[in-house]
Order: C-alpha cells, then sequence, then structure tokens
C-alpha cells in the first residue's frame, strides 16, 4: 500500500475509485481494511458504480456475499467476512469460484480469511472520519 487519497466527504470518492482502478490494471481481487463505520462498504459502492454497477451496492454482512451486474451484464462479487466463525464457512460458499472466475471481487473484513486471499490481491486500507483516507 503505497499512496493516501483523501476526501473529506463522499463525493470525493468517485475520483479515488477512479485512482484505484487505474493503479490496478487487470487486477480483479481488492480485500479492503478498515474498523467498523471506516467506510469500506461506501467506498466499494463508489468503485462499482465507476465499473458501471447498475445495481445499489449493499453490505452483505449478513448474506456473505451479493453479486450485482455493470450495465454490461458483468458480474461483480462484494463479500462481507465479518461475521464468519470458521473458514469451513468459507469453503462452503465456494469461494474459489468467485475469487479465481476473473471478475472483480470485493472483499470486506479480508484478515479474518487472509490465508485464503489470492496473493495478487490489491490491498486497500480506508481510516478516518470524517475525512478518509484510503491507501493502496
Amino acid at each position: 500500500m503505497g499512496n493516501q487519497h483523501h476526501a473529506e466527504t463522499e463525493a470525493g470518492l468517485p475520483v479515488i475509485a477512479r485512482r484505484l482502478l487505474a493503479a490496478n490494471p487487470g487486477k480483479r481481487i481488492f480485500a479492503f481494511y478498515g474498523g467498523l463505520g471506516a467506510g469500506k462498504t461506501t467506498f466499494i459502492k463508489a468503485v462499482c458504480r465507476e465499473l458501471g454497477a447498475t445495481d445499489e451496492a449493499l453490505s452483505p454482512t449478513f448474506a456473505l456475499i451479493n453479486e450485482y451486474r455493470t450495465s454490461a451484464g458483468e458480474p461483480l462479487y462484494h463479500f462481507d467476512f465479518y461475521r464468519i466463525n470458521k473458514l469451513e464457512e468459507v469453503y462452503d460458499i465456494g469461494y474459489e469460484e468467485y475469487f479465481y472466475s476473473g471478475h472483480y471481487c470485493f472483499i470486506e473484513w479480508p484478515e479474518l480469511i487472509e490465508e485464503l486471499l489470492p496473493v495478487e490481491s490489491v490491498k486497500v486500507a480506508i481510516s478516518g472520519t470524517p475525512t478518509r483516507t484510503i491507501r493502496f
């Protein structure tokens, strides 16, 4: 995680989302680190909008995974592992099919499944309120 980017409000997030995608061409797995309320879901919403999502990104806290579609029909996968108790739960959802699908995967609470993350995952750290600092 090299560069820091700052957003005073949510209005600044689309610019940072574009920078994240531009800085990581070809990357599809993005792991978002940050405490409760840091803005992980809010930033993922901005990234999904930049990718042309036609659905509003919502936190998949209870479902573990949400799937959105772009205007071109491509799937975007959004994971939230906050409530997992053991790795078997991640195996049960067939994480490999998603992580190795070639489609975008956005992962909240990746530290709970660190050993399962592909090596090429892009790590994104989010901190601070109301001004968010986003490092990648």
